[in-house]
């Protein structure tokens, strides 16, 4: 059997958009598509719906409820850029799930690695509320069950989706069982993530780039601050924030990473913890480079 497996699932298409909204499910398409054009055909795990107990761990009671009567009604959000239908609401339960199926799939050791292509994305969802096209936070529901579930004592989160994962910062950073690293766009969405943010323990690292950033600045901060502080912490289980919007043409952003550049950063921390890897999608919303990205990414996984 591979050592890298794929999660991906039709009813990701179900979480809809208005029309012209970036976190759109042609997002899937996009991977699904540049998968077949490489001829990558993973061995695919099929997601399972996270429990009312995986949400709790992160989420309230009362967000999780108003998420679920949001989405039955398709009834319209404080958050005015993030929307829920009919369908976003199961759609969100198996991204969630699918983050712990990964996790679960490499513990039981039938992979090293796992590329979860799943939306909606997670890593702006607060305790109590949704934001930034995310619903629940599911690389932090991930970490919690490694920690609280299969008890793996350190965890880390390298996230290297342009805009900071505010919600993620915000669950952990007072954890000292797991490591927060973020790369990302400052000032920009959501305002947060300055480098002084280090939690109570300094488990939490943060590594703003200006606007117009070059490729070569941000792979230098990548290589000689990210790699370096995920090394010391000495992680057991790594999960990836896995945007690809950093890219130089993506609408969203202004950065200038390249296709290969991702490949090169998931090359760079294959060796942390024995490679027990899960990497979850976030944003990317150019479709071409997301699909061409998502490739990169995981080649660099699977290969030797």
């Amino acid at each position: 059997m591979g050592r890298t497996a794929f999660i991906f699932s039709d009813e990701g298409f179900e979480h809809t958009m208005p029309p012209g909204h970036p976190e759109c499910p042609e997002r899937l398409a996009a991977i699904r598509d540049a998968f077949a054009k490489a001829k990558l055909y993973p061995p695919r795990i099929e997601p399972e719906e996270a429990t009312r107990q995986d949400l709790l761990r992160i989420h309230s009671a009362e967000h999780i409820d108003t998420i679920r009567e949001t989405c039955a009604k398709s009834a319209s959000y404080s958050d005015p850029d993030t929307y829920m239908a009919p369908g976003s609401w199961r759609a969100a339960l198996l991204a969630a799930g699918a983050a712990i199926a990964g996790c679960k799939a490499v513990l039981d050791g039938e992979y090293t690695h796992v590329f979860s292509a799943m939306r909606p994305p997670g890593h702006h969802a607060e305790h109590d509320h949704a934001m930034g096209f995310c619903l629940f936070n599911n690389v932090a529901i991930a970490a919690r069950w490694l920690r609280e579930v299969a008890d793996i004592k350190r965890v880390a989160i390298l996230d290297w989706d342009v805009h900071h994962g505010n919600g993620t910062q915000h669950s952990l950073y007072d954890d000292p069982t797991v490591c927060y690293v973020s790369l990302h766009q400052h000032p920009h969405y959501p305002g947060t993530g300055r480098a002084e943010e280090r939690g109570a323990n300094n488990t939490n690292l943060n590594l703003p780039m200006f606007p117009d950033t070059s490729r070569e600045e941000w792979m230098e901060t990548f290589q000689k601050k990210a790699v370096p502080e995920l090394e010391a912490f000495a992680p057991d289980f790594l999960l990836i924030s896995c945007g690809f919007d950093a890219h130089e043409l993506d609408p969203l952003a202004q950065q200038n990473l390249c296709t290969e550049d991702y490949a090169k950063m998931t090359h760079s921390v294959k060796h942390l913890a024995d490679g027990k890897i899960v990497s979850l999608l976030e944003g990317g919303y150019n479709l071409h480079a997301l699909g061409e990205s998502a490739v990169a990414h995981f080649q660099a996984l699977k290969e030797d």
